[in-house]
């Protein structure tokens, strides 16, 4: 029987950040973005505040520069006004008691021209994710668009990428945020140099194992020297082959990476399960040999429910599990699952774009109860 005692409610350290249960809410592009400038603003400080009973929150993913965007209306990281607009956000979610960290993006070839300053996004190798974008068109009507072909990044703008996943853990840092996590899965640019299928470079950031692994290093230095390694983690998406990035070495390189991530002393490593209903599960193998050379704490994400979850935490092979879509909806999700209360239905129409409606006008339990 589920109660307030369950390892879902326990209080867990992570880093310097003392959380009070182990409810993660997990990053969601909402794509509610201040236009133009991407930048974030009062309605999304409301949305993430309404949620800070989270024991952490995971913000959506944030742009680094412009190159690094790929869909639209979303939040950026990289000038002085989303800096400001993402403090109105922290500020919100601390005076409402919360934690909240903000999640670094580079989409690399999952973008499209109308994001790029020359036309095409960058990749590791110029090779099509296959793949599809969000995309606000003139007529302010949003649509899934082809990504194009990119372009082969040099040694000159590998360098420039993670020198702006630097500054943009130090904007972050100055906007308030309790950490930062880098999205190293999903089939975005960090995942593209770790992947044989995507990454078919001959220069030291591909070809072996190691190499692969040595853009992901370097990002991670970058960030960890801005935030400390102590409050940065990172998102990883082992078994997620969408967009082109079947690799047929991508465990044991997941493995290493973590092996290294151990020796930094980063904070989380973040897994992004895949959540549709016949997606690959993650072999229970795998979550015993990343403890074994992880030792930080680990986050899972994926289509988790309330029994799922304390499965995984009772067996161990989790440290915290994070919610999506059940968090959009419900807003006061940690005392719905305590009490056993019903949860309330998504929206699906809402999730990109708009306004407040399926955004910050999900009402708490008791205020349902009393309508």
């Amino acid at each position: 029987m589920t109660t307030v005692s369950s390892p879902l409610f326990s209080s867990l350290q992570l880093g310097p950040l003392n959380l009070p249960n182990r409810m993660v809410m997990a990053p969601m592009t909402r794509s509610r973005s201040s236009q133009p400038g991407d930048v974030p603003n009062a309605l999304m400080a409301l949305y993430y505040s309404q949620r800070a009973s989270a024991g952490l929150i995971v913000t959506e993913a944030s742009q680094i520069s412009r190159q690094g965007q790929g869909y639209s209306f979303t939040p950026g990281i990289y000038s002085d006004a989303q800096v400001a607009g993402w403090r109105l956000v922290t500020d919100a979610v601390h005076a409402a008691g919360g934690r909240i960290v903000l999640q670094l993006w580079h989409v690399g070839r999952m973008s499209h021209a109308s994001f790029q300053a020359d036309g095409v996004p960058v990749a590791p190798s110029a090779l099509s994710p296959d793949a599809q974008v969000w995309v606000v068109g003139d007529d302010g009507v949003g649509r899934m668009v082809d990504c194009p072909m990119p372009r082969e990044m040099t040694l000159d703008d590998i360098h420039a990428v993670i020198e702006n996943f630097r500054r943009a853990a130090a904007n972050a840092m100055r906007a308030g945020f309790d950490g930062v996590e880098i999205h190293g899965g999903n089939g975005y640019l960090l995942d593209q140099f770790l992947r044989t299928t995507s990454n078919h470079r001959s220069d030291e950031y591909g070809g072996s194992m190691a190499r692969r692994i040595r853009f992901v290093e370097e990002v991670v230095a970058a960030v960890a020297s801005e935030a400390g390694a102590e409050r940065t983690g990172i998102r990883l998406a082992p078994f997620i082959t969408q967009r082109n990035m079947h690799c047929p070495e991508i465990i044991p390189t997941i493995l290493q990476l973590a092996k290294k991530l151990d020796e930094v002393g980063l904070a989380y490593i973040h897994l992004a399960e895949a959540d549709w209903d016949d997606a690959p599960q993650i072999p229970e193998a795998f979550r015993h040999d990343l403890r074994h050379v992880y030792q930080g704490r680990v986050i899972v994400a994926g289509k988790y429910d309330l029994d799922r979850a304390e499965l995984i935490l009772n067996q161990g092979l989790a440290d915290l599990v994070a919610f999506g879509r059940p968090f959009v909806a419900n807003p006061d999700l940690p005392a719905r699952y305590a009490a056993k209360l019903p949860l309330a239905a998504l929206d699906p129409t809402a999730l990109f774009g708009g306004d407040a409606r399926g955004y910050t006008d999900y009402s708490i339990y008791s205020t349902q109860a009393a309508a």
